[in-house]
């Protein structure tokens, strides 16, 4: 069949090896690489499109003459040519094509170690070079035949495809398990889903029928003889429903785990996926990194992963904490005695452990749509091109990013090496607090300090001058707070800000989703912390130092020009500085705040044309005021603590309480010492009593009433995969 242009997402790409059956292939006996995108379409329907591609990589030009390296071209079936692209050196560079992506490893390793020849490039994920080539981030559009596929709705072979900005509707199948105390039976498996073809939800529990239940209906449930006839069914209906991303609560560590070794023992195909390939599942009991599962043509995706990857914080990631946070719903059965109680109602009542089961896979698949963190992992994917379940990996998305922008500016980067943390990278500038109860304190705050430092000096590593000459013309170069030197020129970084910072303001003119607004935000924030990371291809602690150490040089410098107007400068935080107003009434003190913020950004756009012969972008905002503010001193000193203070903040022209690093905020404190401190600094602030509220607090805690709220908790980085023996979650 033939169609039109429509609009699909890739959920899963990858590519596979097969014979070359055309008449030179099958003379020379070669294989080729076909590139594998599987996904969603904007009509419903599911995809795959498979396209044969070529790997490459480069090196220079002045070296491509070498005759052992013509040899050993050849030897891999490949080619070099000459092109128009440059290092970042301003040398010319070859372009050598393979046929097989594993053969690229091979034949820069003998470049490099052999003939000390340079390879660029050569790191690249196969199937990342394909999408970067043709800059699909995600969504694209399809033109070509396709016909029906036996685990996917239409199979494209060779369409022609396009770059899209559809944001699309995904499939999300969430999916819950409950076992026997001991984890060795499988009790039932629920499936929740709701949208696209299913008009609505559908929800369903296969569950391994007790002795006195077999036969016996339950509502939203089939019940199955034996276990295995369970997994077989379970197996059907995942194919069946065709999910594009399979979740769930803690699903890799507990579900897909059990699911897995239960398909192996009973020597069922683990092949839950769009293709005929089997399944993997990865348990990692690191705490650095997270166990995975490789379902080809789908994503398995965390629930906890998921809300963590959105920086959605939560006192605790049980189902239950969060299940009441955002939609103010319980599980059906409590954590106390837990594994007896599923166990007794499995033989007792399995319509409430249906109920149950059931309940825990819809909770999922509610959250992660309430908080937007399916909707923000999409948003981040198609942002930066990278593949949903490695959206917070920073390093590979400005990659990803970077190596978009190089191609159109037909320059070519590095391939990653091994580095050392051979230098440290400097911190965040904190100033020396003045410690003190003050009134009317404004807190001016720049926004997106690092990012628009980055874009004001040009700190790029395309840019970077490694041997910069002695007398530097500010025509041609930038030099930074720490020496570091750039070109003064449109850098590649700086570029990629600009349009991130672009798309963040349109979105916020247009009044998009906030999941929008904040993917865009995530991935402009975190660009500096990428270039001080070793495994970054960019590293260089010269240039994570130019930043911070400008930024330090910008604090200190505004802290003195707010001096110079008269105010008193009484604290600076990496990017903000707070300022005692001296006003009289908070009318005043927005006059007053709105006055300095002017004033600043008018210092900086003089500042920077005058010192770097730049544009500035530079900008701070009058961003909070507080009626009270009290900056505490450290315990046992005179001196003021760094990163701790507490208000009363003015918001929407209603007074509230606020913390930063006080005991109140932190969730390794005791529910008594944040009530103690709530109420104490309220008290303060509105200047009422205190020491008969002390010593009130003081007898009763001794009298126990506090007892049940003297309770110290501390999160831990691995989700309890090393720590428990049963899914107590």
């Amino acid at each position: 069949m033939h169609d039109s242009f429509i609009d699909g997402f890739i959920v899963y790409p990858t590519y596979r090896i097969v014979d070359d059956e055309s008449e030179e292939g099958i003379k020379k006996k070669r294989k080729k690489a076909l590139v594998y995108l599987f996904g969603r379409l904007k009509n419903g329907e599911s995809f795959l499109i498979i396209k044969h591609y070529r790997p490459y990589f480069y090196i220079k030009t002045k070296d491509s003459h070498d005759e052992k390296l013509k040899k050993a071209i050849k030897d891999f079936n490949g080619y070099i040519e000459e092109t128009d692209f440059k290092n970042f050196d301003d040398e010319k560079v070859s372009k050598i094509t393979l046929w097989i992506p594993g053969d690229v490893s091979k034949l820069r390793k003998y470049l490099e170690e052999e003939l000390k020849i340079e390879c660029y490039e050569a790191d690249i994920r196969f199937y990342q070079r394909f999408l970067i080539d043709y800059n699909i981030k995600g969504s694209l559009k399809i033109f070509g035949n396709y016909k029906k596929g036996e685990f996917v709705d239409r199979i494209y072979e060779e369409p022609e495809i396009s770059v899209s900005e559809w944001f699309p509707e995904l499939k999300i199948l969430s999916i819950d398990i409950e076992t026997d105390s001991k984890n060795k039976n499988i009790y039932c498996i629920s499936l929740y889903t709701e949208g696209l073809r299913n008009n609505g939800e559908y929800k369903k529990v296969l569950i391994h029928a007790s002795e006195k239940n077999i036969g016996k209906k339950l509502h939203n449930a089939l019940s199955i003889n034996t276990e295995k006839e369970l997994l077989e069914k379970f197996s059907e209906l995942v194919k069946q429903i065709d999910p594009d991303v399979i979740t769930g609560w803690n699903v890799i560590d507990f579900d897909l785990k059990i699911i897995k070794e239960k398909f192996e023992k009973y020597k069922i195909p683990f092949i839950l996926g769009r293709t005929d390939w089997p399944c993997k599942v990865d348990i990692n009991n690191d705490f650095m990194r997270d166990s995975s599962a490789d379902f080809p043509g789908r994503m398995v995706l965390d629930g906890i992963q998921l809300l963590r990857t959105s920086f959605i914080k939560l006192e605790n990631y049980k189902l239950e904490t969060a299940a009441q946070e955002y939609l103010g719903e319980k599980k059906l059965v409590g954590q106390e005695n837990k594994a007896e109680t599923i166990d007794m109602l499995y033989k007792n009542d399995q319509q409430k452990l249906v109920d149950y089961n059931l309940k825990d896979a819809e909770l999922v698949y509610k959250l992660i749509h309430e908080t937007s963190a399916i909707q923000l992992t999409i948003q981040r994917a198609m942002i930066t091109g990278m593949t949903l379940e490695r959206v917070k990996a920073s390093v590979a998305s400005l990659d990803s990013l970077f190596l978009r922008y190089a191609k159109a500016h037909k320059i070519v980067l590095n391939s990653t090496k091994f580095s050392e943390k051979d230098e440290p990278s400097k911190g965040g500038y904190v100033m020396n607090p003045k410690p003190g109860l003050y009134d009317y304190v404004i807190v001016l705050d720049f926004k997106s300090l690092y990012p628009s430092i980055i874009r004001t000096l040009n700190i790029d590593p395309y840019s970077y001058v490694k041997n910069p000459p002695k007398n530097i013309d500010k025509k041609k170069y930038v030099v930074a707070e720490n020496g570091a030197v750039f070109k003064n020129q449109e850098g590649i970084l700086p570029m990629i800000i600009q349009d991130v910072w672009k798309q963040r303001d349109d979105a916020k003119k247009q009044k998009k989703p906030a999941h929008v607004i904040y993917a865009l935000k995530i991935i402009m924030n975190s660009f500096y912390g990428v270039l001080g990371n070793p495994s970054c291809r960019f590293y260089n602690p010269a240039l994570s130092n130019a930043i911070t150490y400008t930024a330090e040089k910008i604090i200190k410098l505004t802290a003195d020009k707010v001096e110079e107007l008269g105010y008193e400068v009484i604290y600076g935080d990496t990017d903000s500085v707070f300022v005692v107003s001296m006003a009289k009434n908070t009318e005043d003190a927005q006059t007053i705040g709105k006055k300095i913020e002017k004033y600043i950004n008018d210092f900086y756009k003089e500042y920077v044309k005058k010192e770097y012969n730049r544009e500035s972008y530079l900008e701070i905002q009058f961003e909070k005021l507080f009626k009270v503010f009290l900056m505490p001193t450290m315990r046992g000193s005179e001196e003021g603590a760094k990163k701790r203070y507490a208000g009363l903040l003015i918001k929407d022209g209603k007074e509230e309480m606020s913390f930063t690093g006080m005991e109140f905020v932190r969730g390794d404190w005791t529910d008594l010492s944040k009530k103690f401190q709530l109420e104490l600094f309220e008290r303060a602030f509105k200047k009422e009593e205190v020491s008969e509220y002390i010593r009130r607090f003081v007898e009763d805690l001794k009298k126990g009433k506090y007892d049940d709220m003297l309770i110290y908790k501390k999160n831990i980085n691995k989700i309890f995969t090393i720590y428990r023996t049963n899914k107590n979650i």
